[in-house]
């Protein structure tokens, strides 16, 4: 079979070598197809419950800007003073966001490289904690920017030393829309002492240091999930005698630390109907006490609007831990619109989203009952709309999970327009592992065809080879039996005495015997292990049988190196001796016969040479068909020469491997099976 095996090995090793070729493409994303499926899916899945970055709009503080430079290799700084050491958790900076008429939103002034350090007031050196630059690819952004930390510090310093340039297009700065510093859910940043290494030239409307910590935001608290809900709005007429306020019992005396007034929004209409900071009075006063009189009262939060740059989406004071559980706010001077109410009357108005009070970070005014002196607007304005946990979005969300969850969204917003480009990639390299498995396909199916019939061919010529050699064991074998047998029975007609008839008819019986064994034989030579096992002593029995009334000499050299030949080399041996014989006996009117045989390791010789009447002059073909066909079966090479002394010397020269004498007993059983059918 040994066709069969190249061409499925070659075959084997065209598709490896196929394989691998499109192993060693370079690929830009390591993952399978199913991994980026999976990946993608989860980004999705993810970005369906984080909040989105939605922008306000209306009028409002913008944050810090440092001065201008002419290029980026400035070193700028901001430096906010926490007051006593505290333990703080999370940084974030908030990009400022203005629009560009190509990129869209983009942050302004955000900076390229920087560093964060917190210190204590002995330490006015500091220790870093986080830095960033080129590099890390933080820009383009307008989300905020997180750095997670544990550690005590009394300040908090941005330093850049690689600026960005200034939408404005007038060179490079350092901008911030807001800088909070978080421990546990508090921003301890709210309104703290702010330095800087410089501030903006003609920076007196928006832009300033100390609205870096005012707790005003490009963005509006718009969580995906939860049901949305309409900010109350309350009106009352200028007339009233009594200040407009709105109370709130606790239910049991609490610490508050801080308290988050979220505005009414302004997105109710497009173009908004209504300017920024609609129904937030111009001042308002928010007071705690534990009795329910306020005889007990202390001032909370006092809050005065000197201009739009003090109003925003959330309003947040940080509370020094006073026990309350009840509330007051009062609006010493009521938002009085610019528009009146149908019958000329101008209403007073107050509103609000919603109003948080913090006991540590729990909002403890969540589902409370708040009463007030003044009417609604409308009846989708409801008192209990002030507590209910939701704004026109859907539900609130802490501060600082708020923020976290604008970071994430910026980061898996980046992270998949990579993922389908990956995605892509795969499918395309896909398509082509797709084309080239086909045509690697296609060449298997006409190699397996091929080999097919290779295989067939190759049977057919074994069962022929096979046929063949069955023939010339079966001629030589009988024939130099049945020779001898001829010649016994003329020796038997040749005698006169039944005494010395009987011997020859003894033998004559023997031999027939010996015949019908060796069809036997024949018959199972190719399974036999020990056929002609002993070759020499079968071989001097043979010349004995055969040349019966011929002096015959057999030498032998080598004998132990036999131990190594095939019993298939052995059979065919044998039966070329044994042909050489009968064709002496018939053929060359010899009265002598010489034999010599010489084995080794590498080759074996058997020269037989008798002292006959020679090979006629001029014949072509002085080797007889049967001597070449069995020569041709052993694989050697077989001569006859006329020596000086006459007669005929044939020689038979076999070079063999020892591995070729090895072969396993089962493939010579196989072949024998086979022979078997193929001939029955």
């Amino acid at each position: 079979m040994r066709w069969n095996k190249i061409v499925t090995i070659s075959l084997l090793l065209a598709g490896l070598g196929s394989f691998l070729a499109m192993a060693e493409e370079k690929v830009l994303d390591t993952r399978s197809l199913n991994q980026l499926k999976q990946r993608l899916e989860a980004v999705d899945a993810e970005l369906e419950h984080l909040a989105h970055l939605s922008l306000r709009n209306g009028i409002g503080s913008i944050g810090y800007r440092s001065r201008h430079h002419k290029d980026s290799d400035h070193r700028e700084w901001v430096q906010i003073e926490l007051g006593d050491e505290a333990p703080i958790d999370e940084i974030v900076l908030v990009p400022s966001v203005w629009r560009d008429h190509k990129r869209g939103f983009q942050a302004d002034g955000f900076p390229q490289a920087f560093r964060i350090l917190v210190g204590s007031k002995d330490d006015l050196k500091g220790t870093e904690i986080a830095a960033f630059g080129t590099q890390d690819q933080i820009l383009p952004r307008i989300a905020p920017l997180v750095v997670s930390c544990s550690i005590t510090a009394s300040w908090v310093r941005v330093e850049a030393s690689t600026l960005s340039p200034s939408g404005w297009g007038e060179g490079y700065c350092l901008e911030l829309a807001e800088l909070l510093v978080f421990q546990g859910g508090q921003n301890i940043a709210l309104h703290k002492p702010v330095h800087t290494s410089s501030e903006g030239e003609n920076e007196k409307g928006a832009r300033k240091s100390e609205f870096l910590v005012d707790g005003f935001m490009p963005y509006l608290m718009h969580a995906a999930q939860g049901e949305k809900s309409v900010a109350f709005v309350g009106q009352a007429a200028q007339n009233i005698s009594s200040h407009i306020r709105l109370d709130l019992d606790l239910g049991s005396v609490l610490p508050l630390n801080r308290i988050h007034l979220h505005t009414v929004e302004l997105s109710d209409t497009q173009p908004q109907t209504i300017p920024s900071g609609f129904g937030l009075p111009e001042r308002f006063l928010i007071e705690g006490a534990t009795q329910p009189d306020f005889s007990d009262a202390v001032e909370l939060v006092d809050y005065r609007k000197t201009s739009l740059m003090q109003t925003g989406p959330i309003i947040m004071r940080n509370l020094s831990r006073p026990r309350c559980r009840y509330l007051r706010l009062t609006a010493e001077k009521p938002y009085i619109p610019t528009f009146t109410h149908r019958n000329n009357i101008v209403y007073n108005r107050i509103g609000f989203a919603e109003i948080e009070l913090f006991s540590g970070d729990e909002n403890v005014a969540l589902g409370k009952t708040i009463s007030g002196n003044i009417r609604r607007a409308s009846t989708l304005r409801t008192y209990q709309a002030l507590t209910d946990g939701r704004n026109f979005y859907g539900e609130l969300l802490p501060l600082r999970e708020w923020l976290n969850q604008l970071a994430r969204r910026h980061d898996l917003e980046r992270e998949r327009p990579r993922l389908t480009a990956s995605l892509s990639r795969a499918f395309a390299r896909q398509q082509v592992l797709l084309q080239r498995m086909g045509w690697v396909t296609a060449v298997l199916v006409v190699g397996i065809a091929f080999t097919a019939l290779f295989d067939r061919l190759y049977r057919n010529r074994e069962i022929a080879r096979i046929r063949e050699r069955f023939a010339a064991d079966l001629h030589d074998e009988l024939g130099a039996n049945i020779h001898a047998i001829g010649m016994l029975n003329e020796l038997a007609n040749q005698t006169e005495s039944a005494h010395d008839r009987n011997p020859l008819h003894r033998r004559i019986s023997a031999l027939t015997d010996r015949s019908d064994s060796a069809i036997r034989k024949v018959e199972h030579m190719a399974g036999e292990e020990d056929f002609y096992s002993k070759l020499s002593e079968e071989m001097q029995r043979t010349a004995d049988r055969i040349a019966t009334n011929m002096e015959h000499h057999f030498s032998i050299e080598g004998e132990n190196s036999f131990s190594h030949l095939s019993p298939q080399i052995r059979s065919d041996l044998f039966l070329f001796y044994k042909e050489s014989l009968v064709n002496i006996c018939r053929h060359a009117e010899a009265t002598q016969i010489v034999t010599r045989l010489v084995a080794s390791p590498q080759e074996l010789s058997l020269c037989i040479q008798d002292d006959g009447i020679g090979l006629p002059e001029g014949s072509d073909h002085r080797i007889p068909p049967s001597l070449q066909r069995r020569a041709q079966l052993l694989g050697a090479r077989v001569t006859a020469t006329t020596p000086a002394n006459g007669g005929t010397l044939i020689t038979l020269s076999l070079k063999y491997r020892r591995g070729l004498a090895r072969l396993p007993l089962r493939i010579a059983k196989i072949v024998a099976r086979q022979t078997n059918r193929e001939t029955s």
